[in-house]
């Protein structure tokens, strides 16, 4: 991994219990996989998953993770942009863990969602919710609970 990748992954126990509290089963999207931590997650309960970064080198390691873990005939890596992408992906999940602004993102007493990259969260959650109605976002723990509430409101039918 790389330094970035060390900040950035999301916690072994953590990414364990995103699989597990996945039930739409399936293919799994990662978004914006980056060290492949959840990608791997969820590929290891045995679902298919499709592995996005517009990274290379992060989807190389990622790739390589996979292996160490034994679980890279589940995955598919992509080098792209998410947002790009969108359009012609289908699948029963859809998690969502974008970039939060690197280390920084701790000094904020408030993590508003519109600091997410490379979007604001309320057409990240649109672009995903075009691909299915099953939505797992990681955010941080520093995050503005109105707005997560607000957003889970646009999860309603």
């Amino acid at each position: 991994m790389d330094e970035e990748g060390w900040f950035s992954v999301t916690p072994e126990e953590i990414a364990v219990r995103h699989a597990q509290r996945s039930i739409a089963g399936g293919v799994v999207i990662d978004c914006f996989a980056g060290m492949g931590g959840n990608s791997i997650q969820f590929a290891a309960l045995g679902y298919h998953v499709i592995s996005i970064d517009i990274d290379p080198l992060k989807v190389e390691m990622a790739s390589n993770n996979a292996k160490i873990y034994g679980v890279d005939n589940y995955i598919d890596f992509i080098v792209g942009d998410f947002l790009q992408l969108a359009p012609s992906l289908k699948g029963n999940v859809a998690f969502l863990s974008p970039p939060w602004g690197g280390p920084s993102y701790k000094m904020t007493h408030n993590f508003t969602l519109d600091l997410l990259k490379p979007v604001d969260w309320y057409t990240l959650f649109q672009v995903a919710q075009r691909i299915t109605p099953n939505i797992i976002m990681f955010l941080p723990r520093n995050v503005d609970v109105c707005q997560v509430e607000q957003l889970s409101w646009l999860s309603l039918p």
